[in-house]
């Protein structure tokens, strides 16, 4: 178990492969506090593999937590052969793979990516972090509902005017105590609500990637250093 997760964390957002400005925010945060991530380590931008490998070193070290994203899930589908379609950019994650890994690396990239949790729940309950949220119901559950909850949000089943999936708005309802952290859906700056916080302010779309604080509830960004990918729907101001 993460040796911080009792004193200090900094909650890492979305990364999509932009590993110099992940470089750049773990310089600015220092090595002495345990750091979690939202998911979404792949896909889109220029250093897919990069990016995962340094939080698979920060997890062996017992230095970090990972939840899994939908864009990780998707990618380990792909790599156990399973049919997906390649787009929103599995194809960045495909060329790195293919250019770099063999058979058993790409299996164990596999088993990285499809073991990571859906969520967790730290310091004694008072937070929790989910790729795309999580209700206050299904915290510490697991489940096919659970999953899909984690991984895509509280979806309707209908598609918006630029193709994207319809989502409820979770936190609005939301009336915890704990702190929830998440990502998913990028946002030009952190939006907190109701005690949930949303910290994807869309580095690989040329925004910033963002890290809170916690227990101190401090947000820490860096810019991107350019945009590598075109967002589905506008969201930066």
């Amino acid at each position: 178990m993460l040796k911080h997760v009792l004193s200090m964390l900094d909650i890492i957002g979305d990364v999509h492969g932009c590993c110099d400005e992940l470089e750049e925010l773990l310089g600015l945060l220092g090595p002495e506090r345990g750091k979690v991530f939202v998911g979404d380590l792949v896909d889109r931008g220029p250093r897919v593999l990069d990016t995962v490998n340094l939080v698979r070193s920060l997890i062996a070290q017992d230095r970090a937590l990972c939840v899994q994203g939908n864009h990780d899930d998707k990618f380990a589908r792909w790599l156990a052969g399973k049919r997906v379609t390649i787009s929103h950019g599995l194809d960045t994650s495909i060329a790195d793979v293919e250019a770099h890994l063999d058979a058993s690396q790409r299996e164990s990239l596999r088993r990285f990516l499809a073991g990571l949790p859906t969520h967790v729940v730290l310091d004694g309950g008072k937070l929790v972090v989910a790729h795309a949220g999580i209700r206050q119901d299904m915290i510490g559950r697991a489940g096919e509902e659970v999953r899909a909850f984690t991984l895509y949000g509280d979806v309707t089943g209908e598609r918006d005017e630029y193709g994207l999936p319809v989502r409820r708005d979770w936190a609005a309802k939301y009336s915890g105590a704990a702190t929830i952290v998440y990502g998913h859906t990028p946002v030009s700056r952190p939006v907190w609500k109701n005690r949930t916080l949303n910290i994807d302010t869309g580095c690989v779309f040329g925004g910033s990637l963002t890290a809170l604080r916690y227990p101190e509830m401090e947000l820490v960004s860096v810019k991107a250093r350019r945009q590598y990918a075109n967002p589905s729907r506008p969201f930066l101001v």
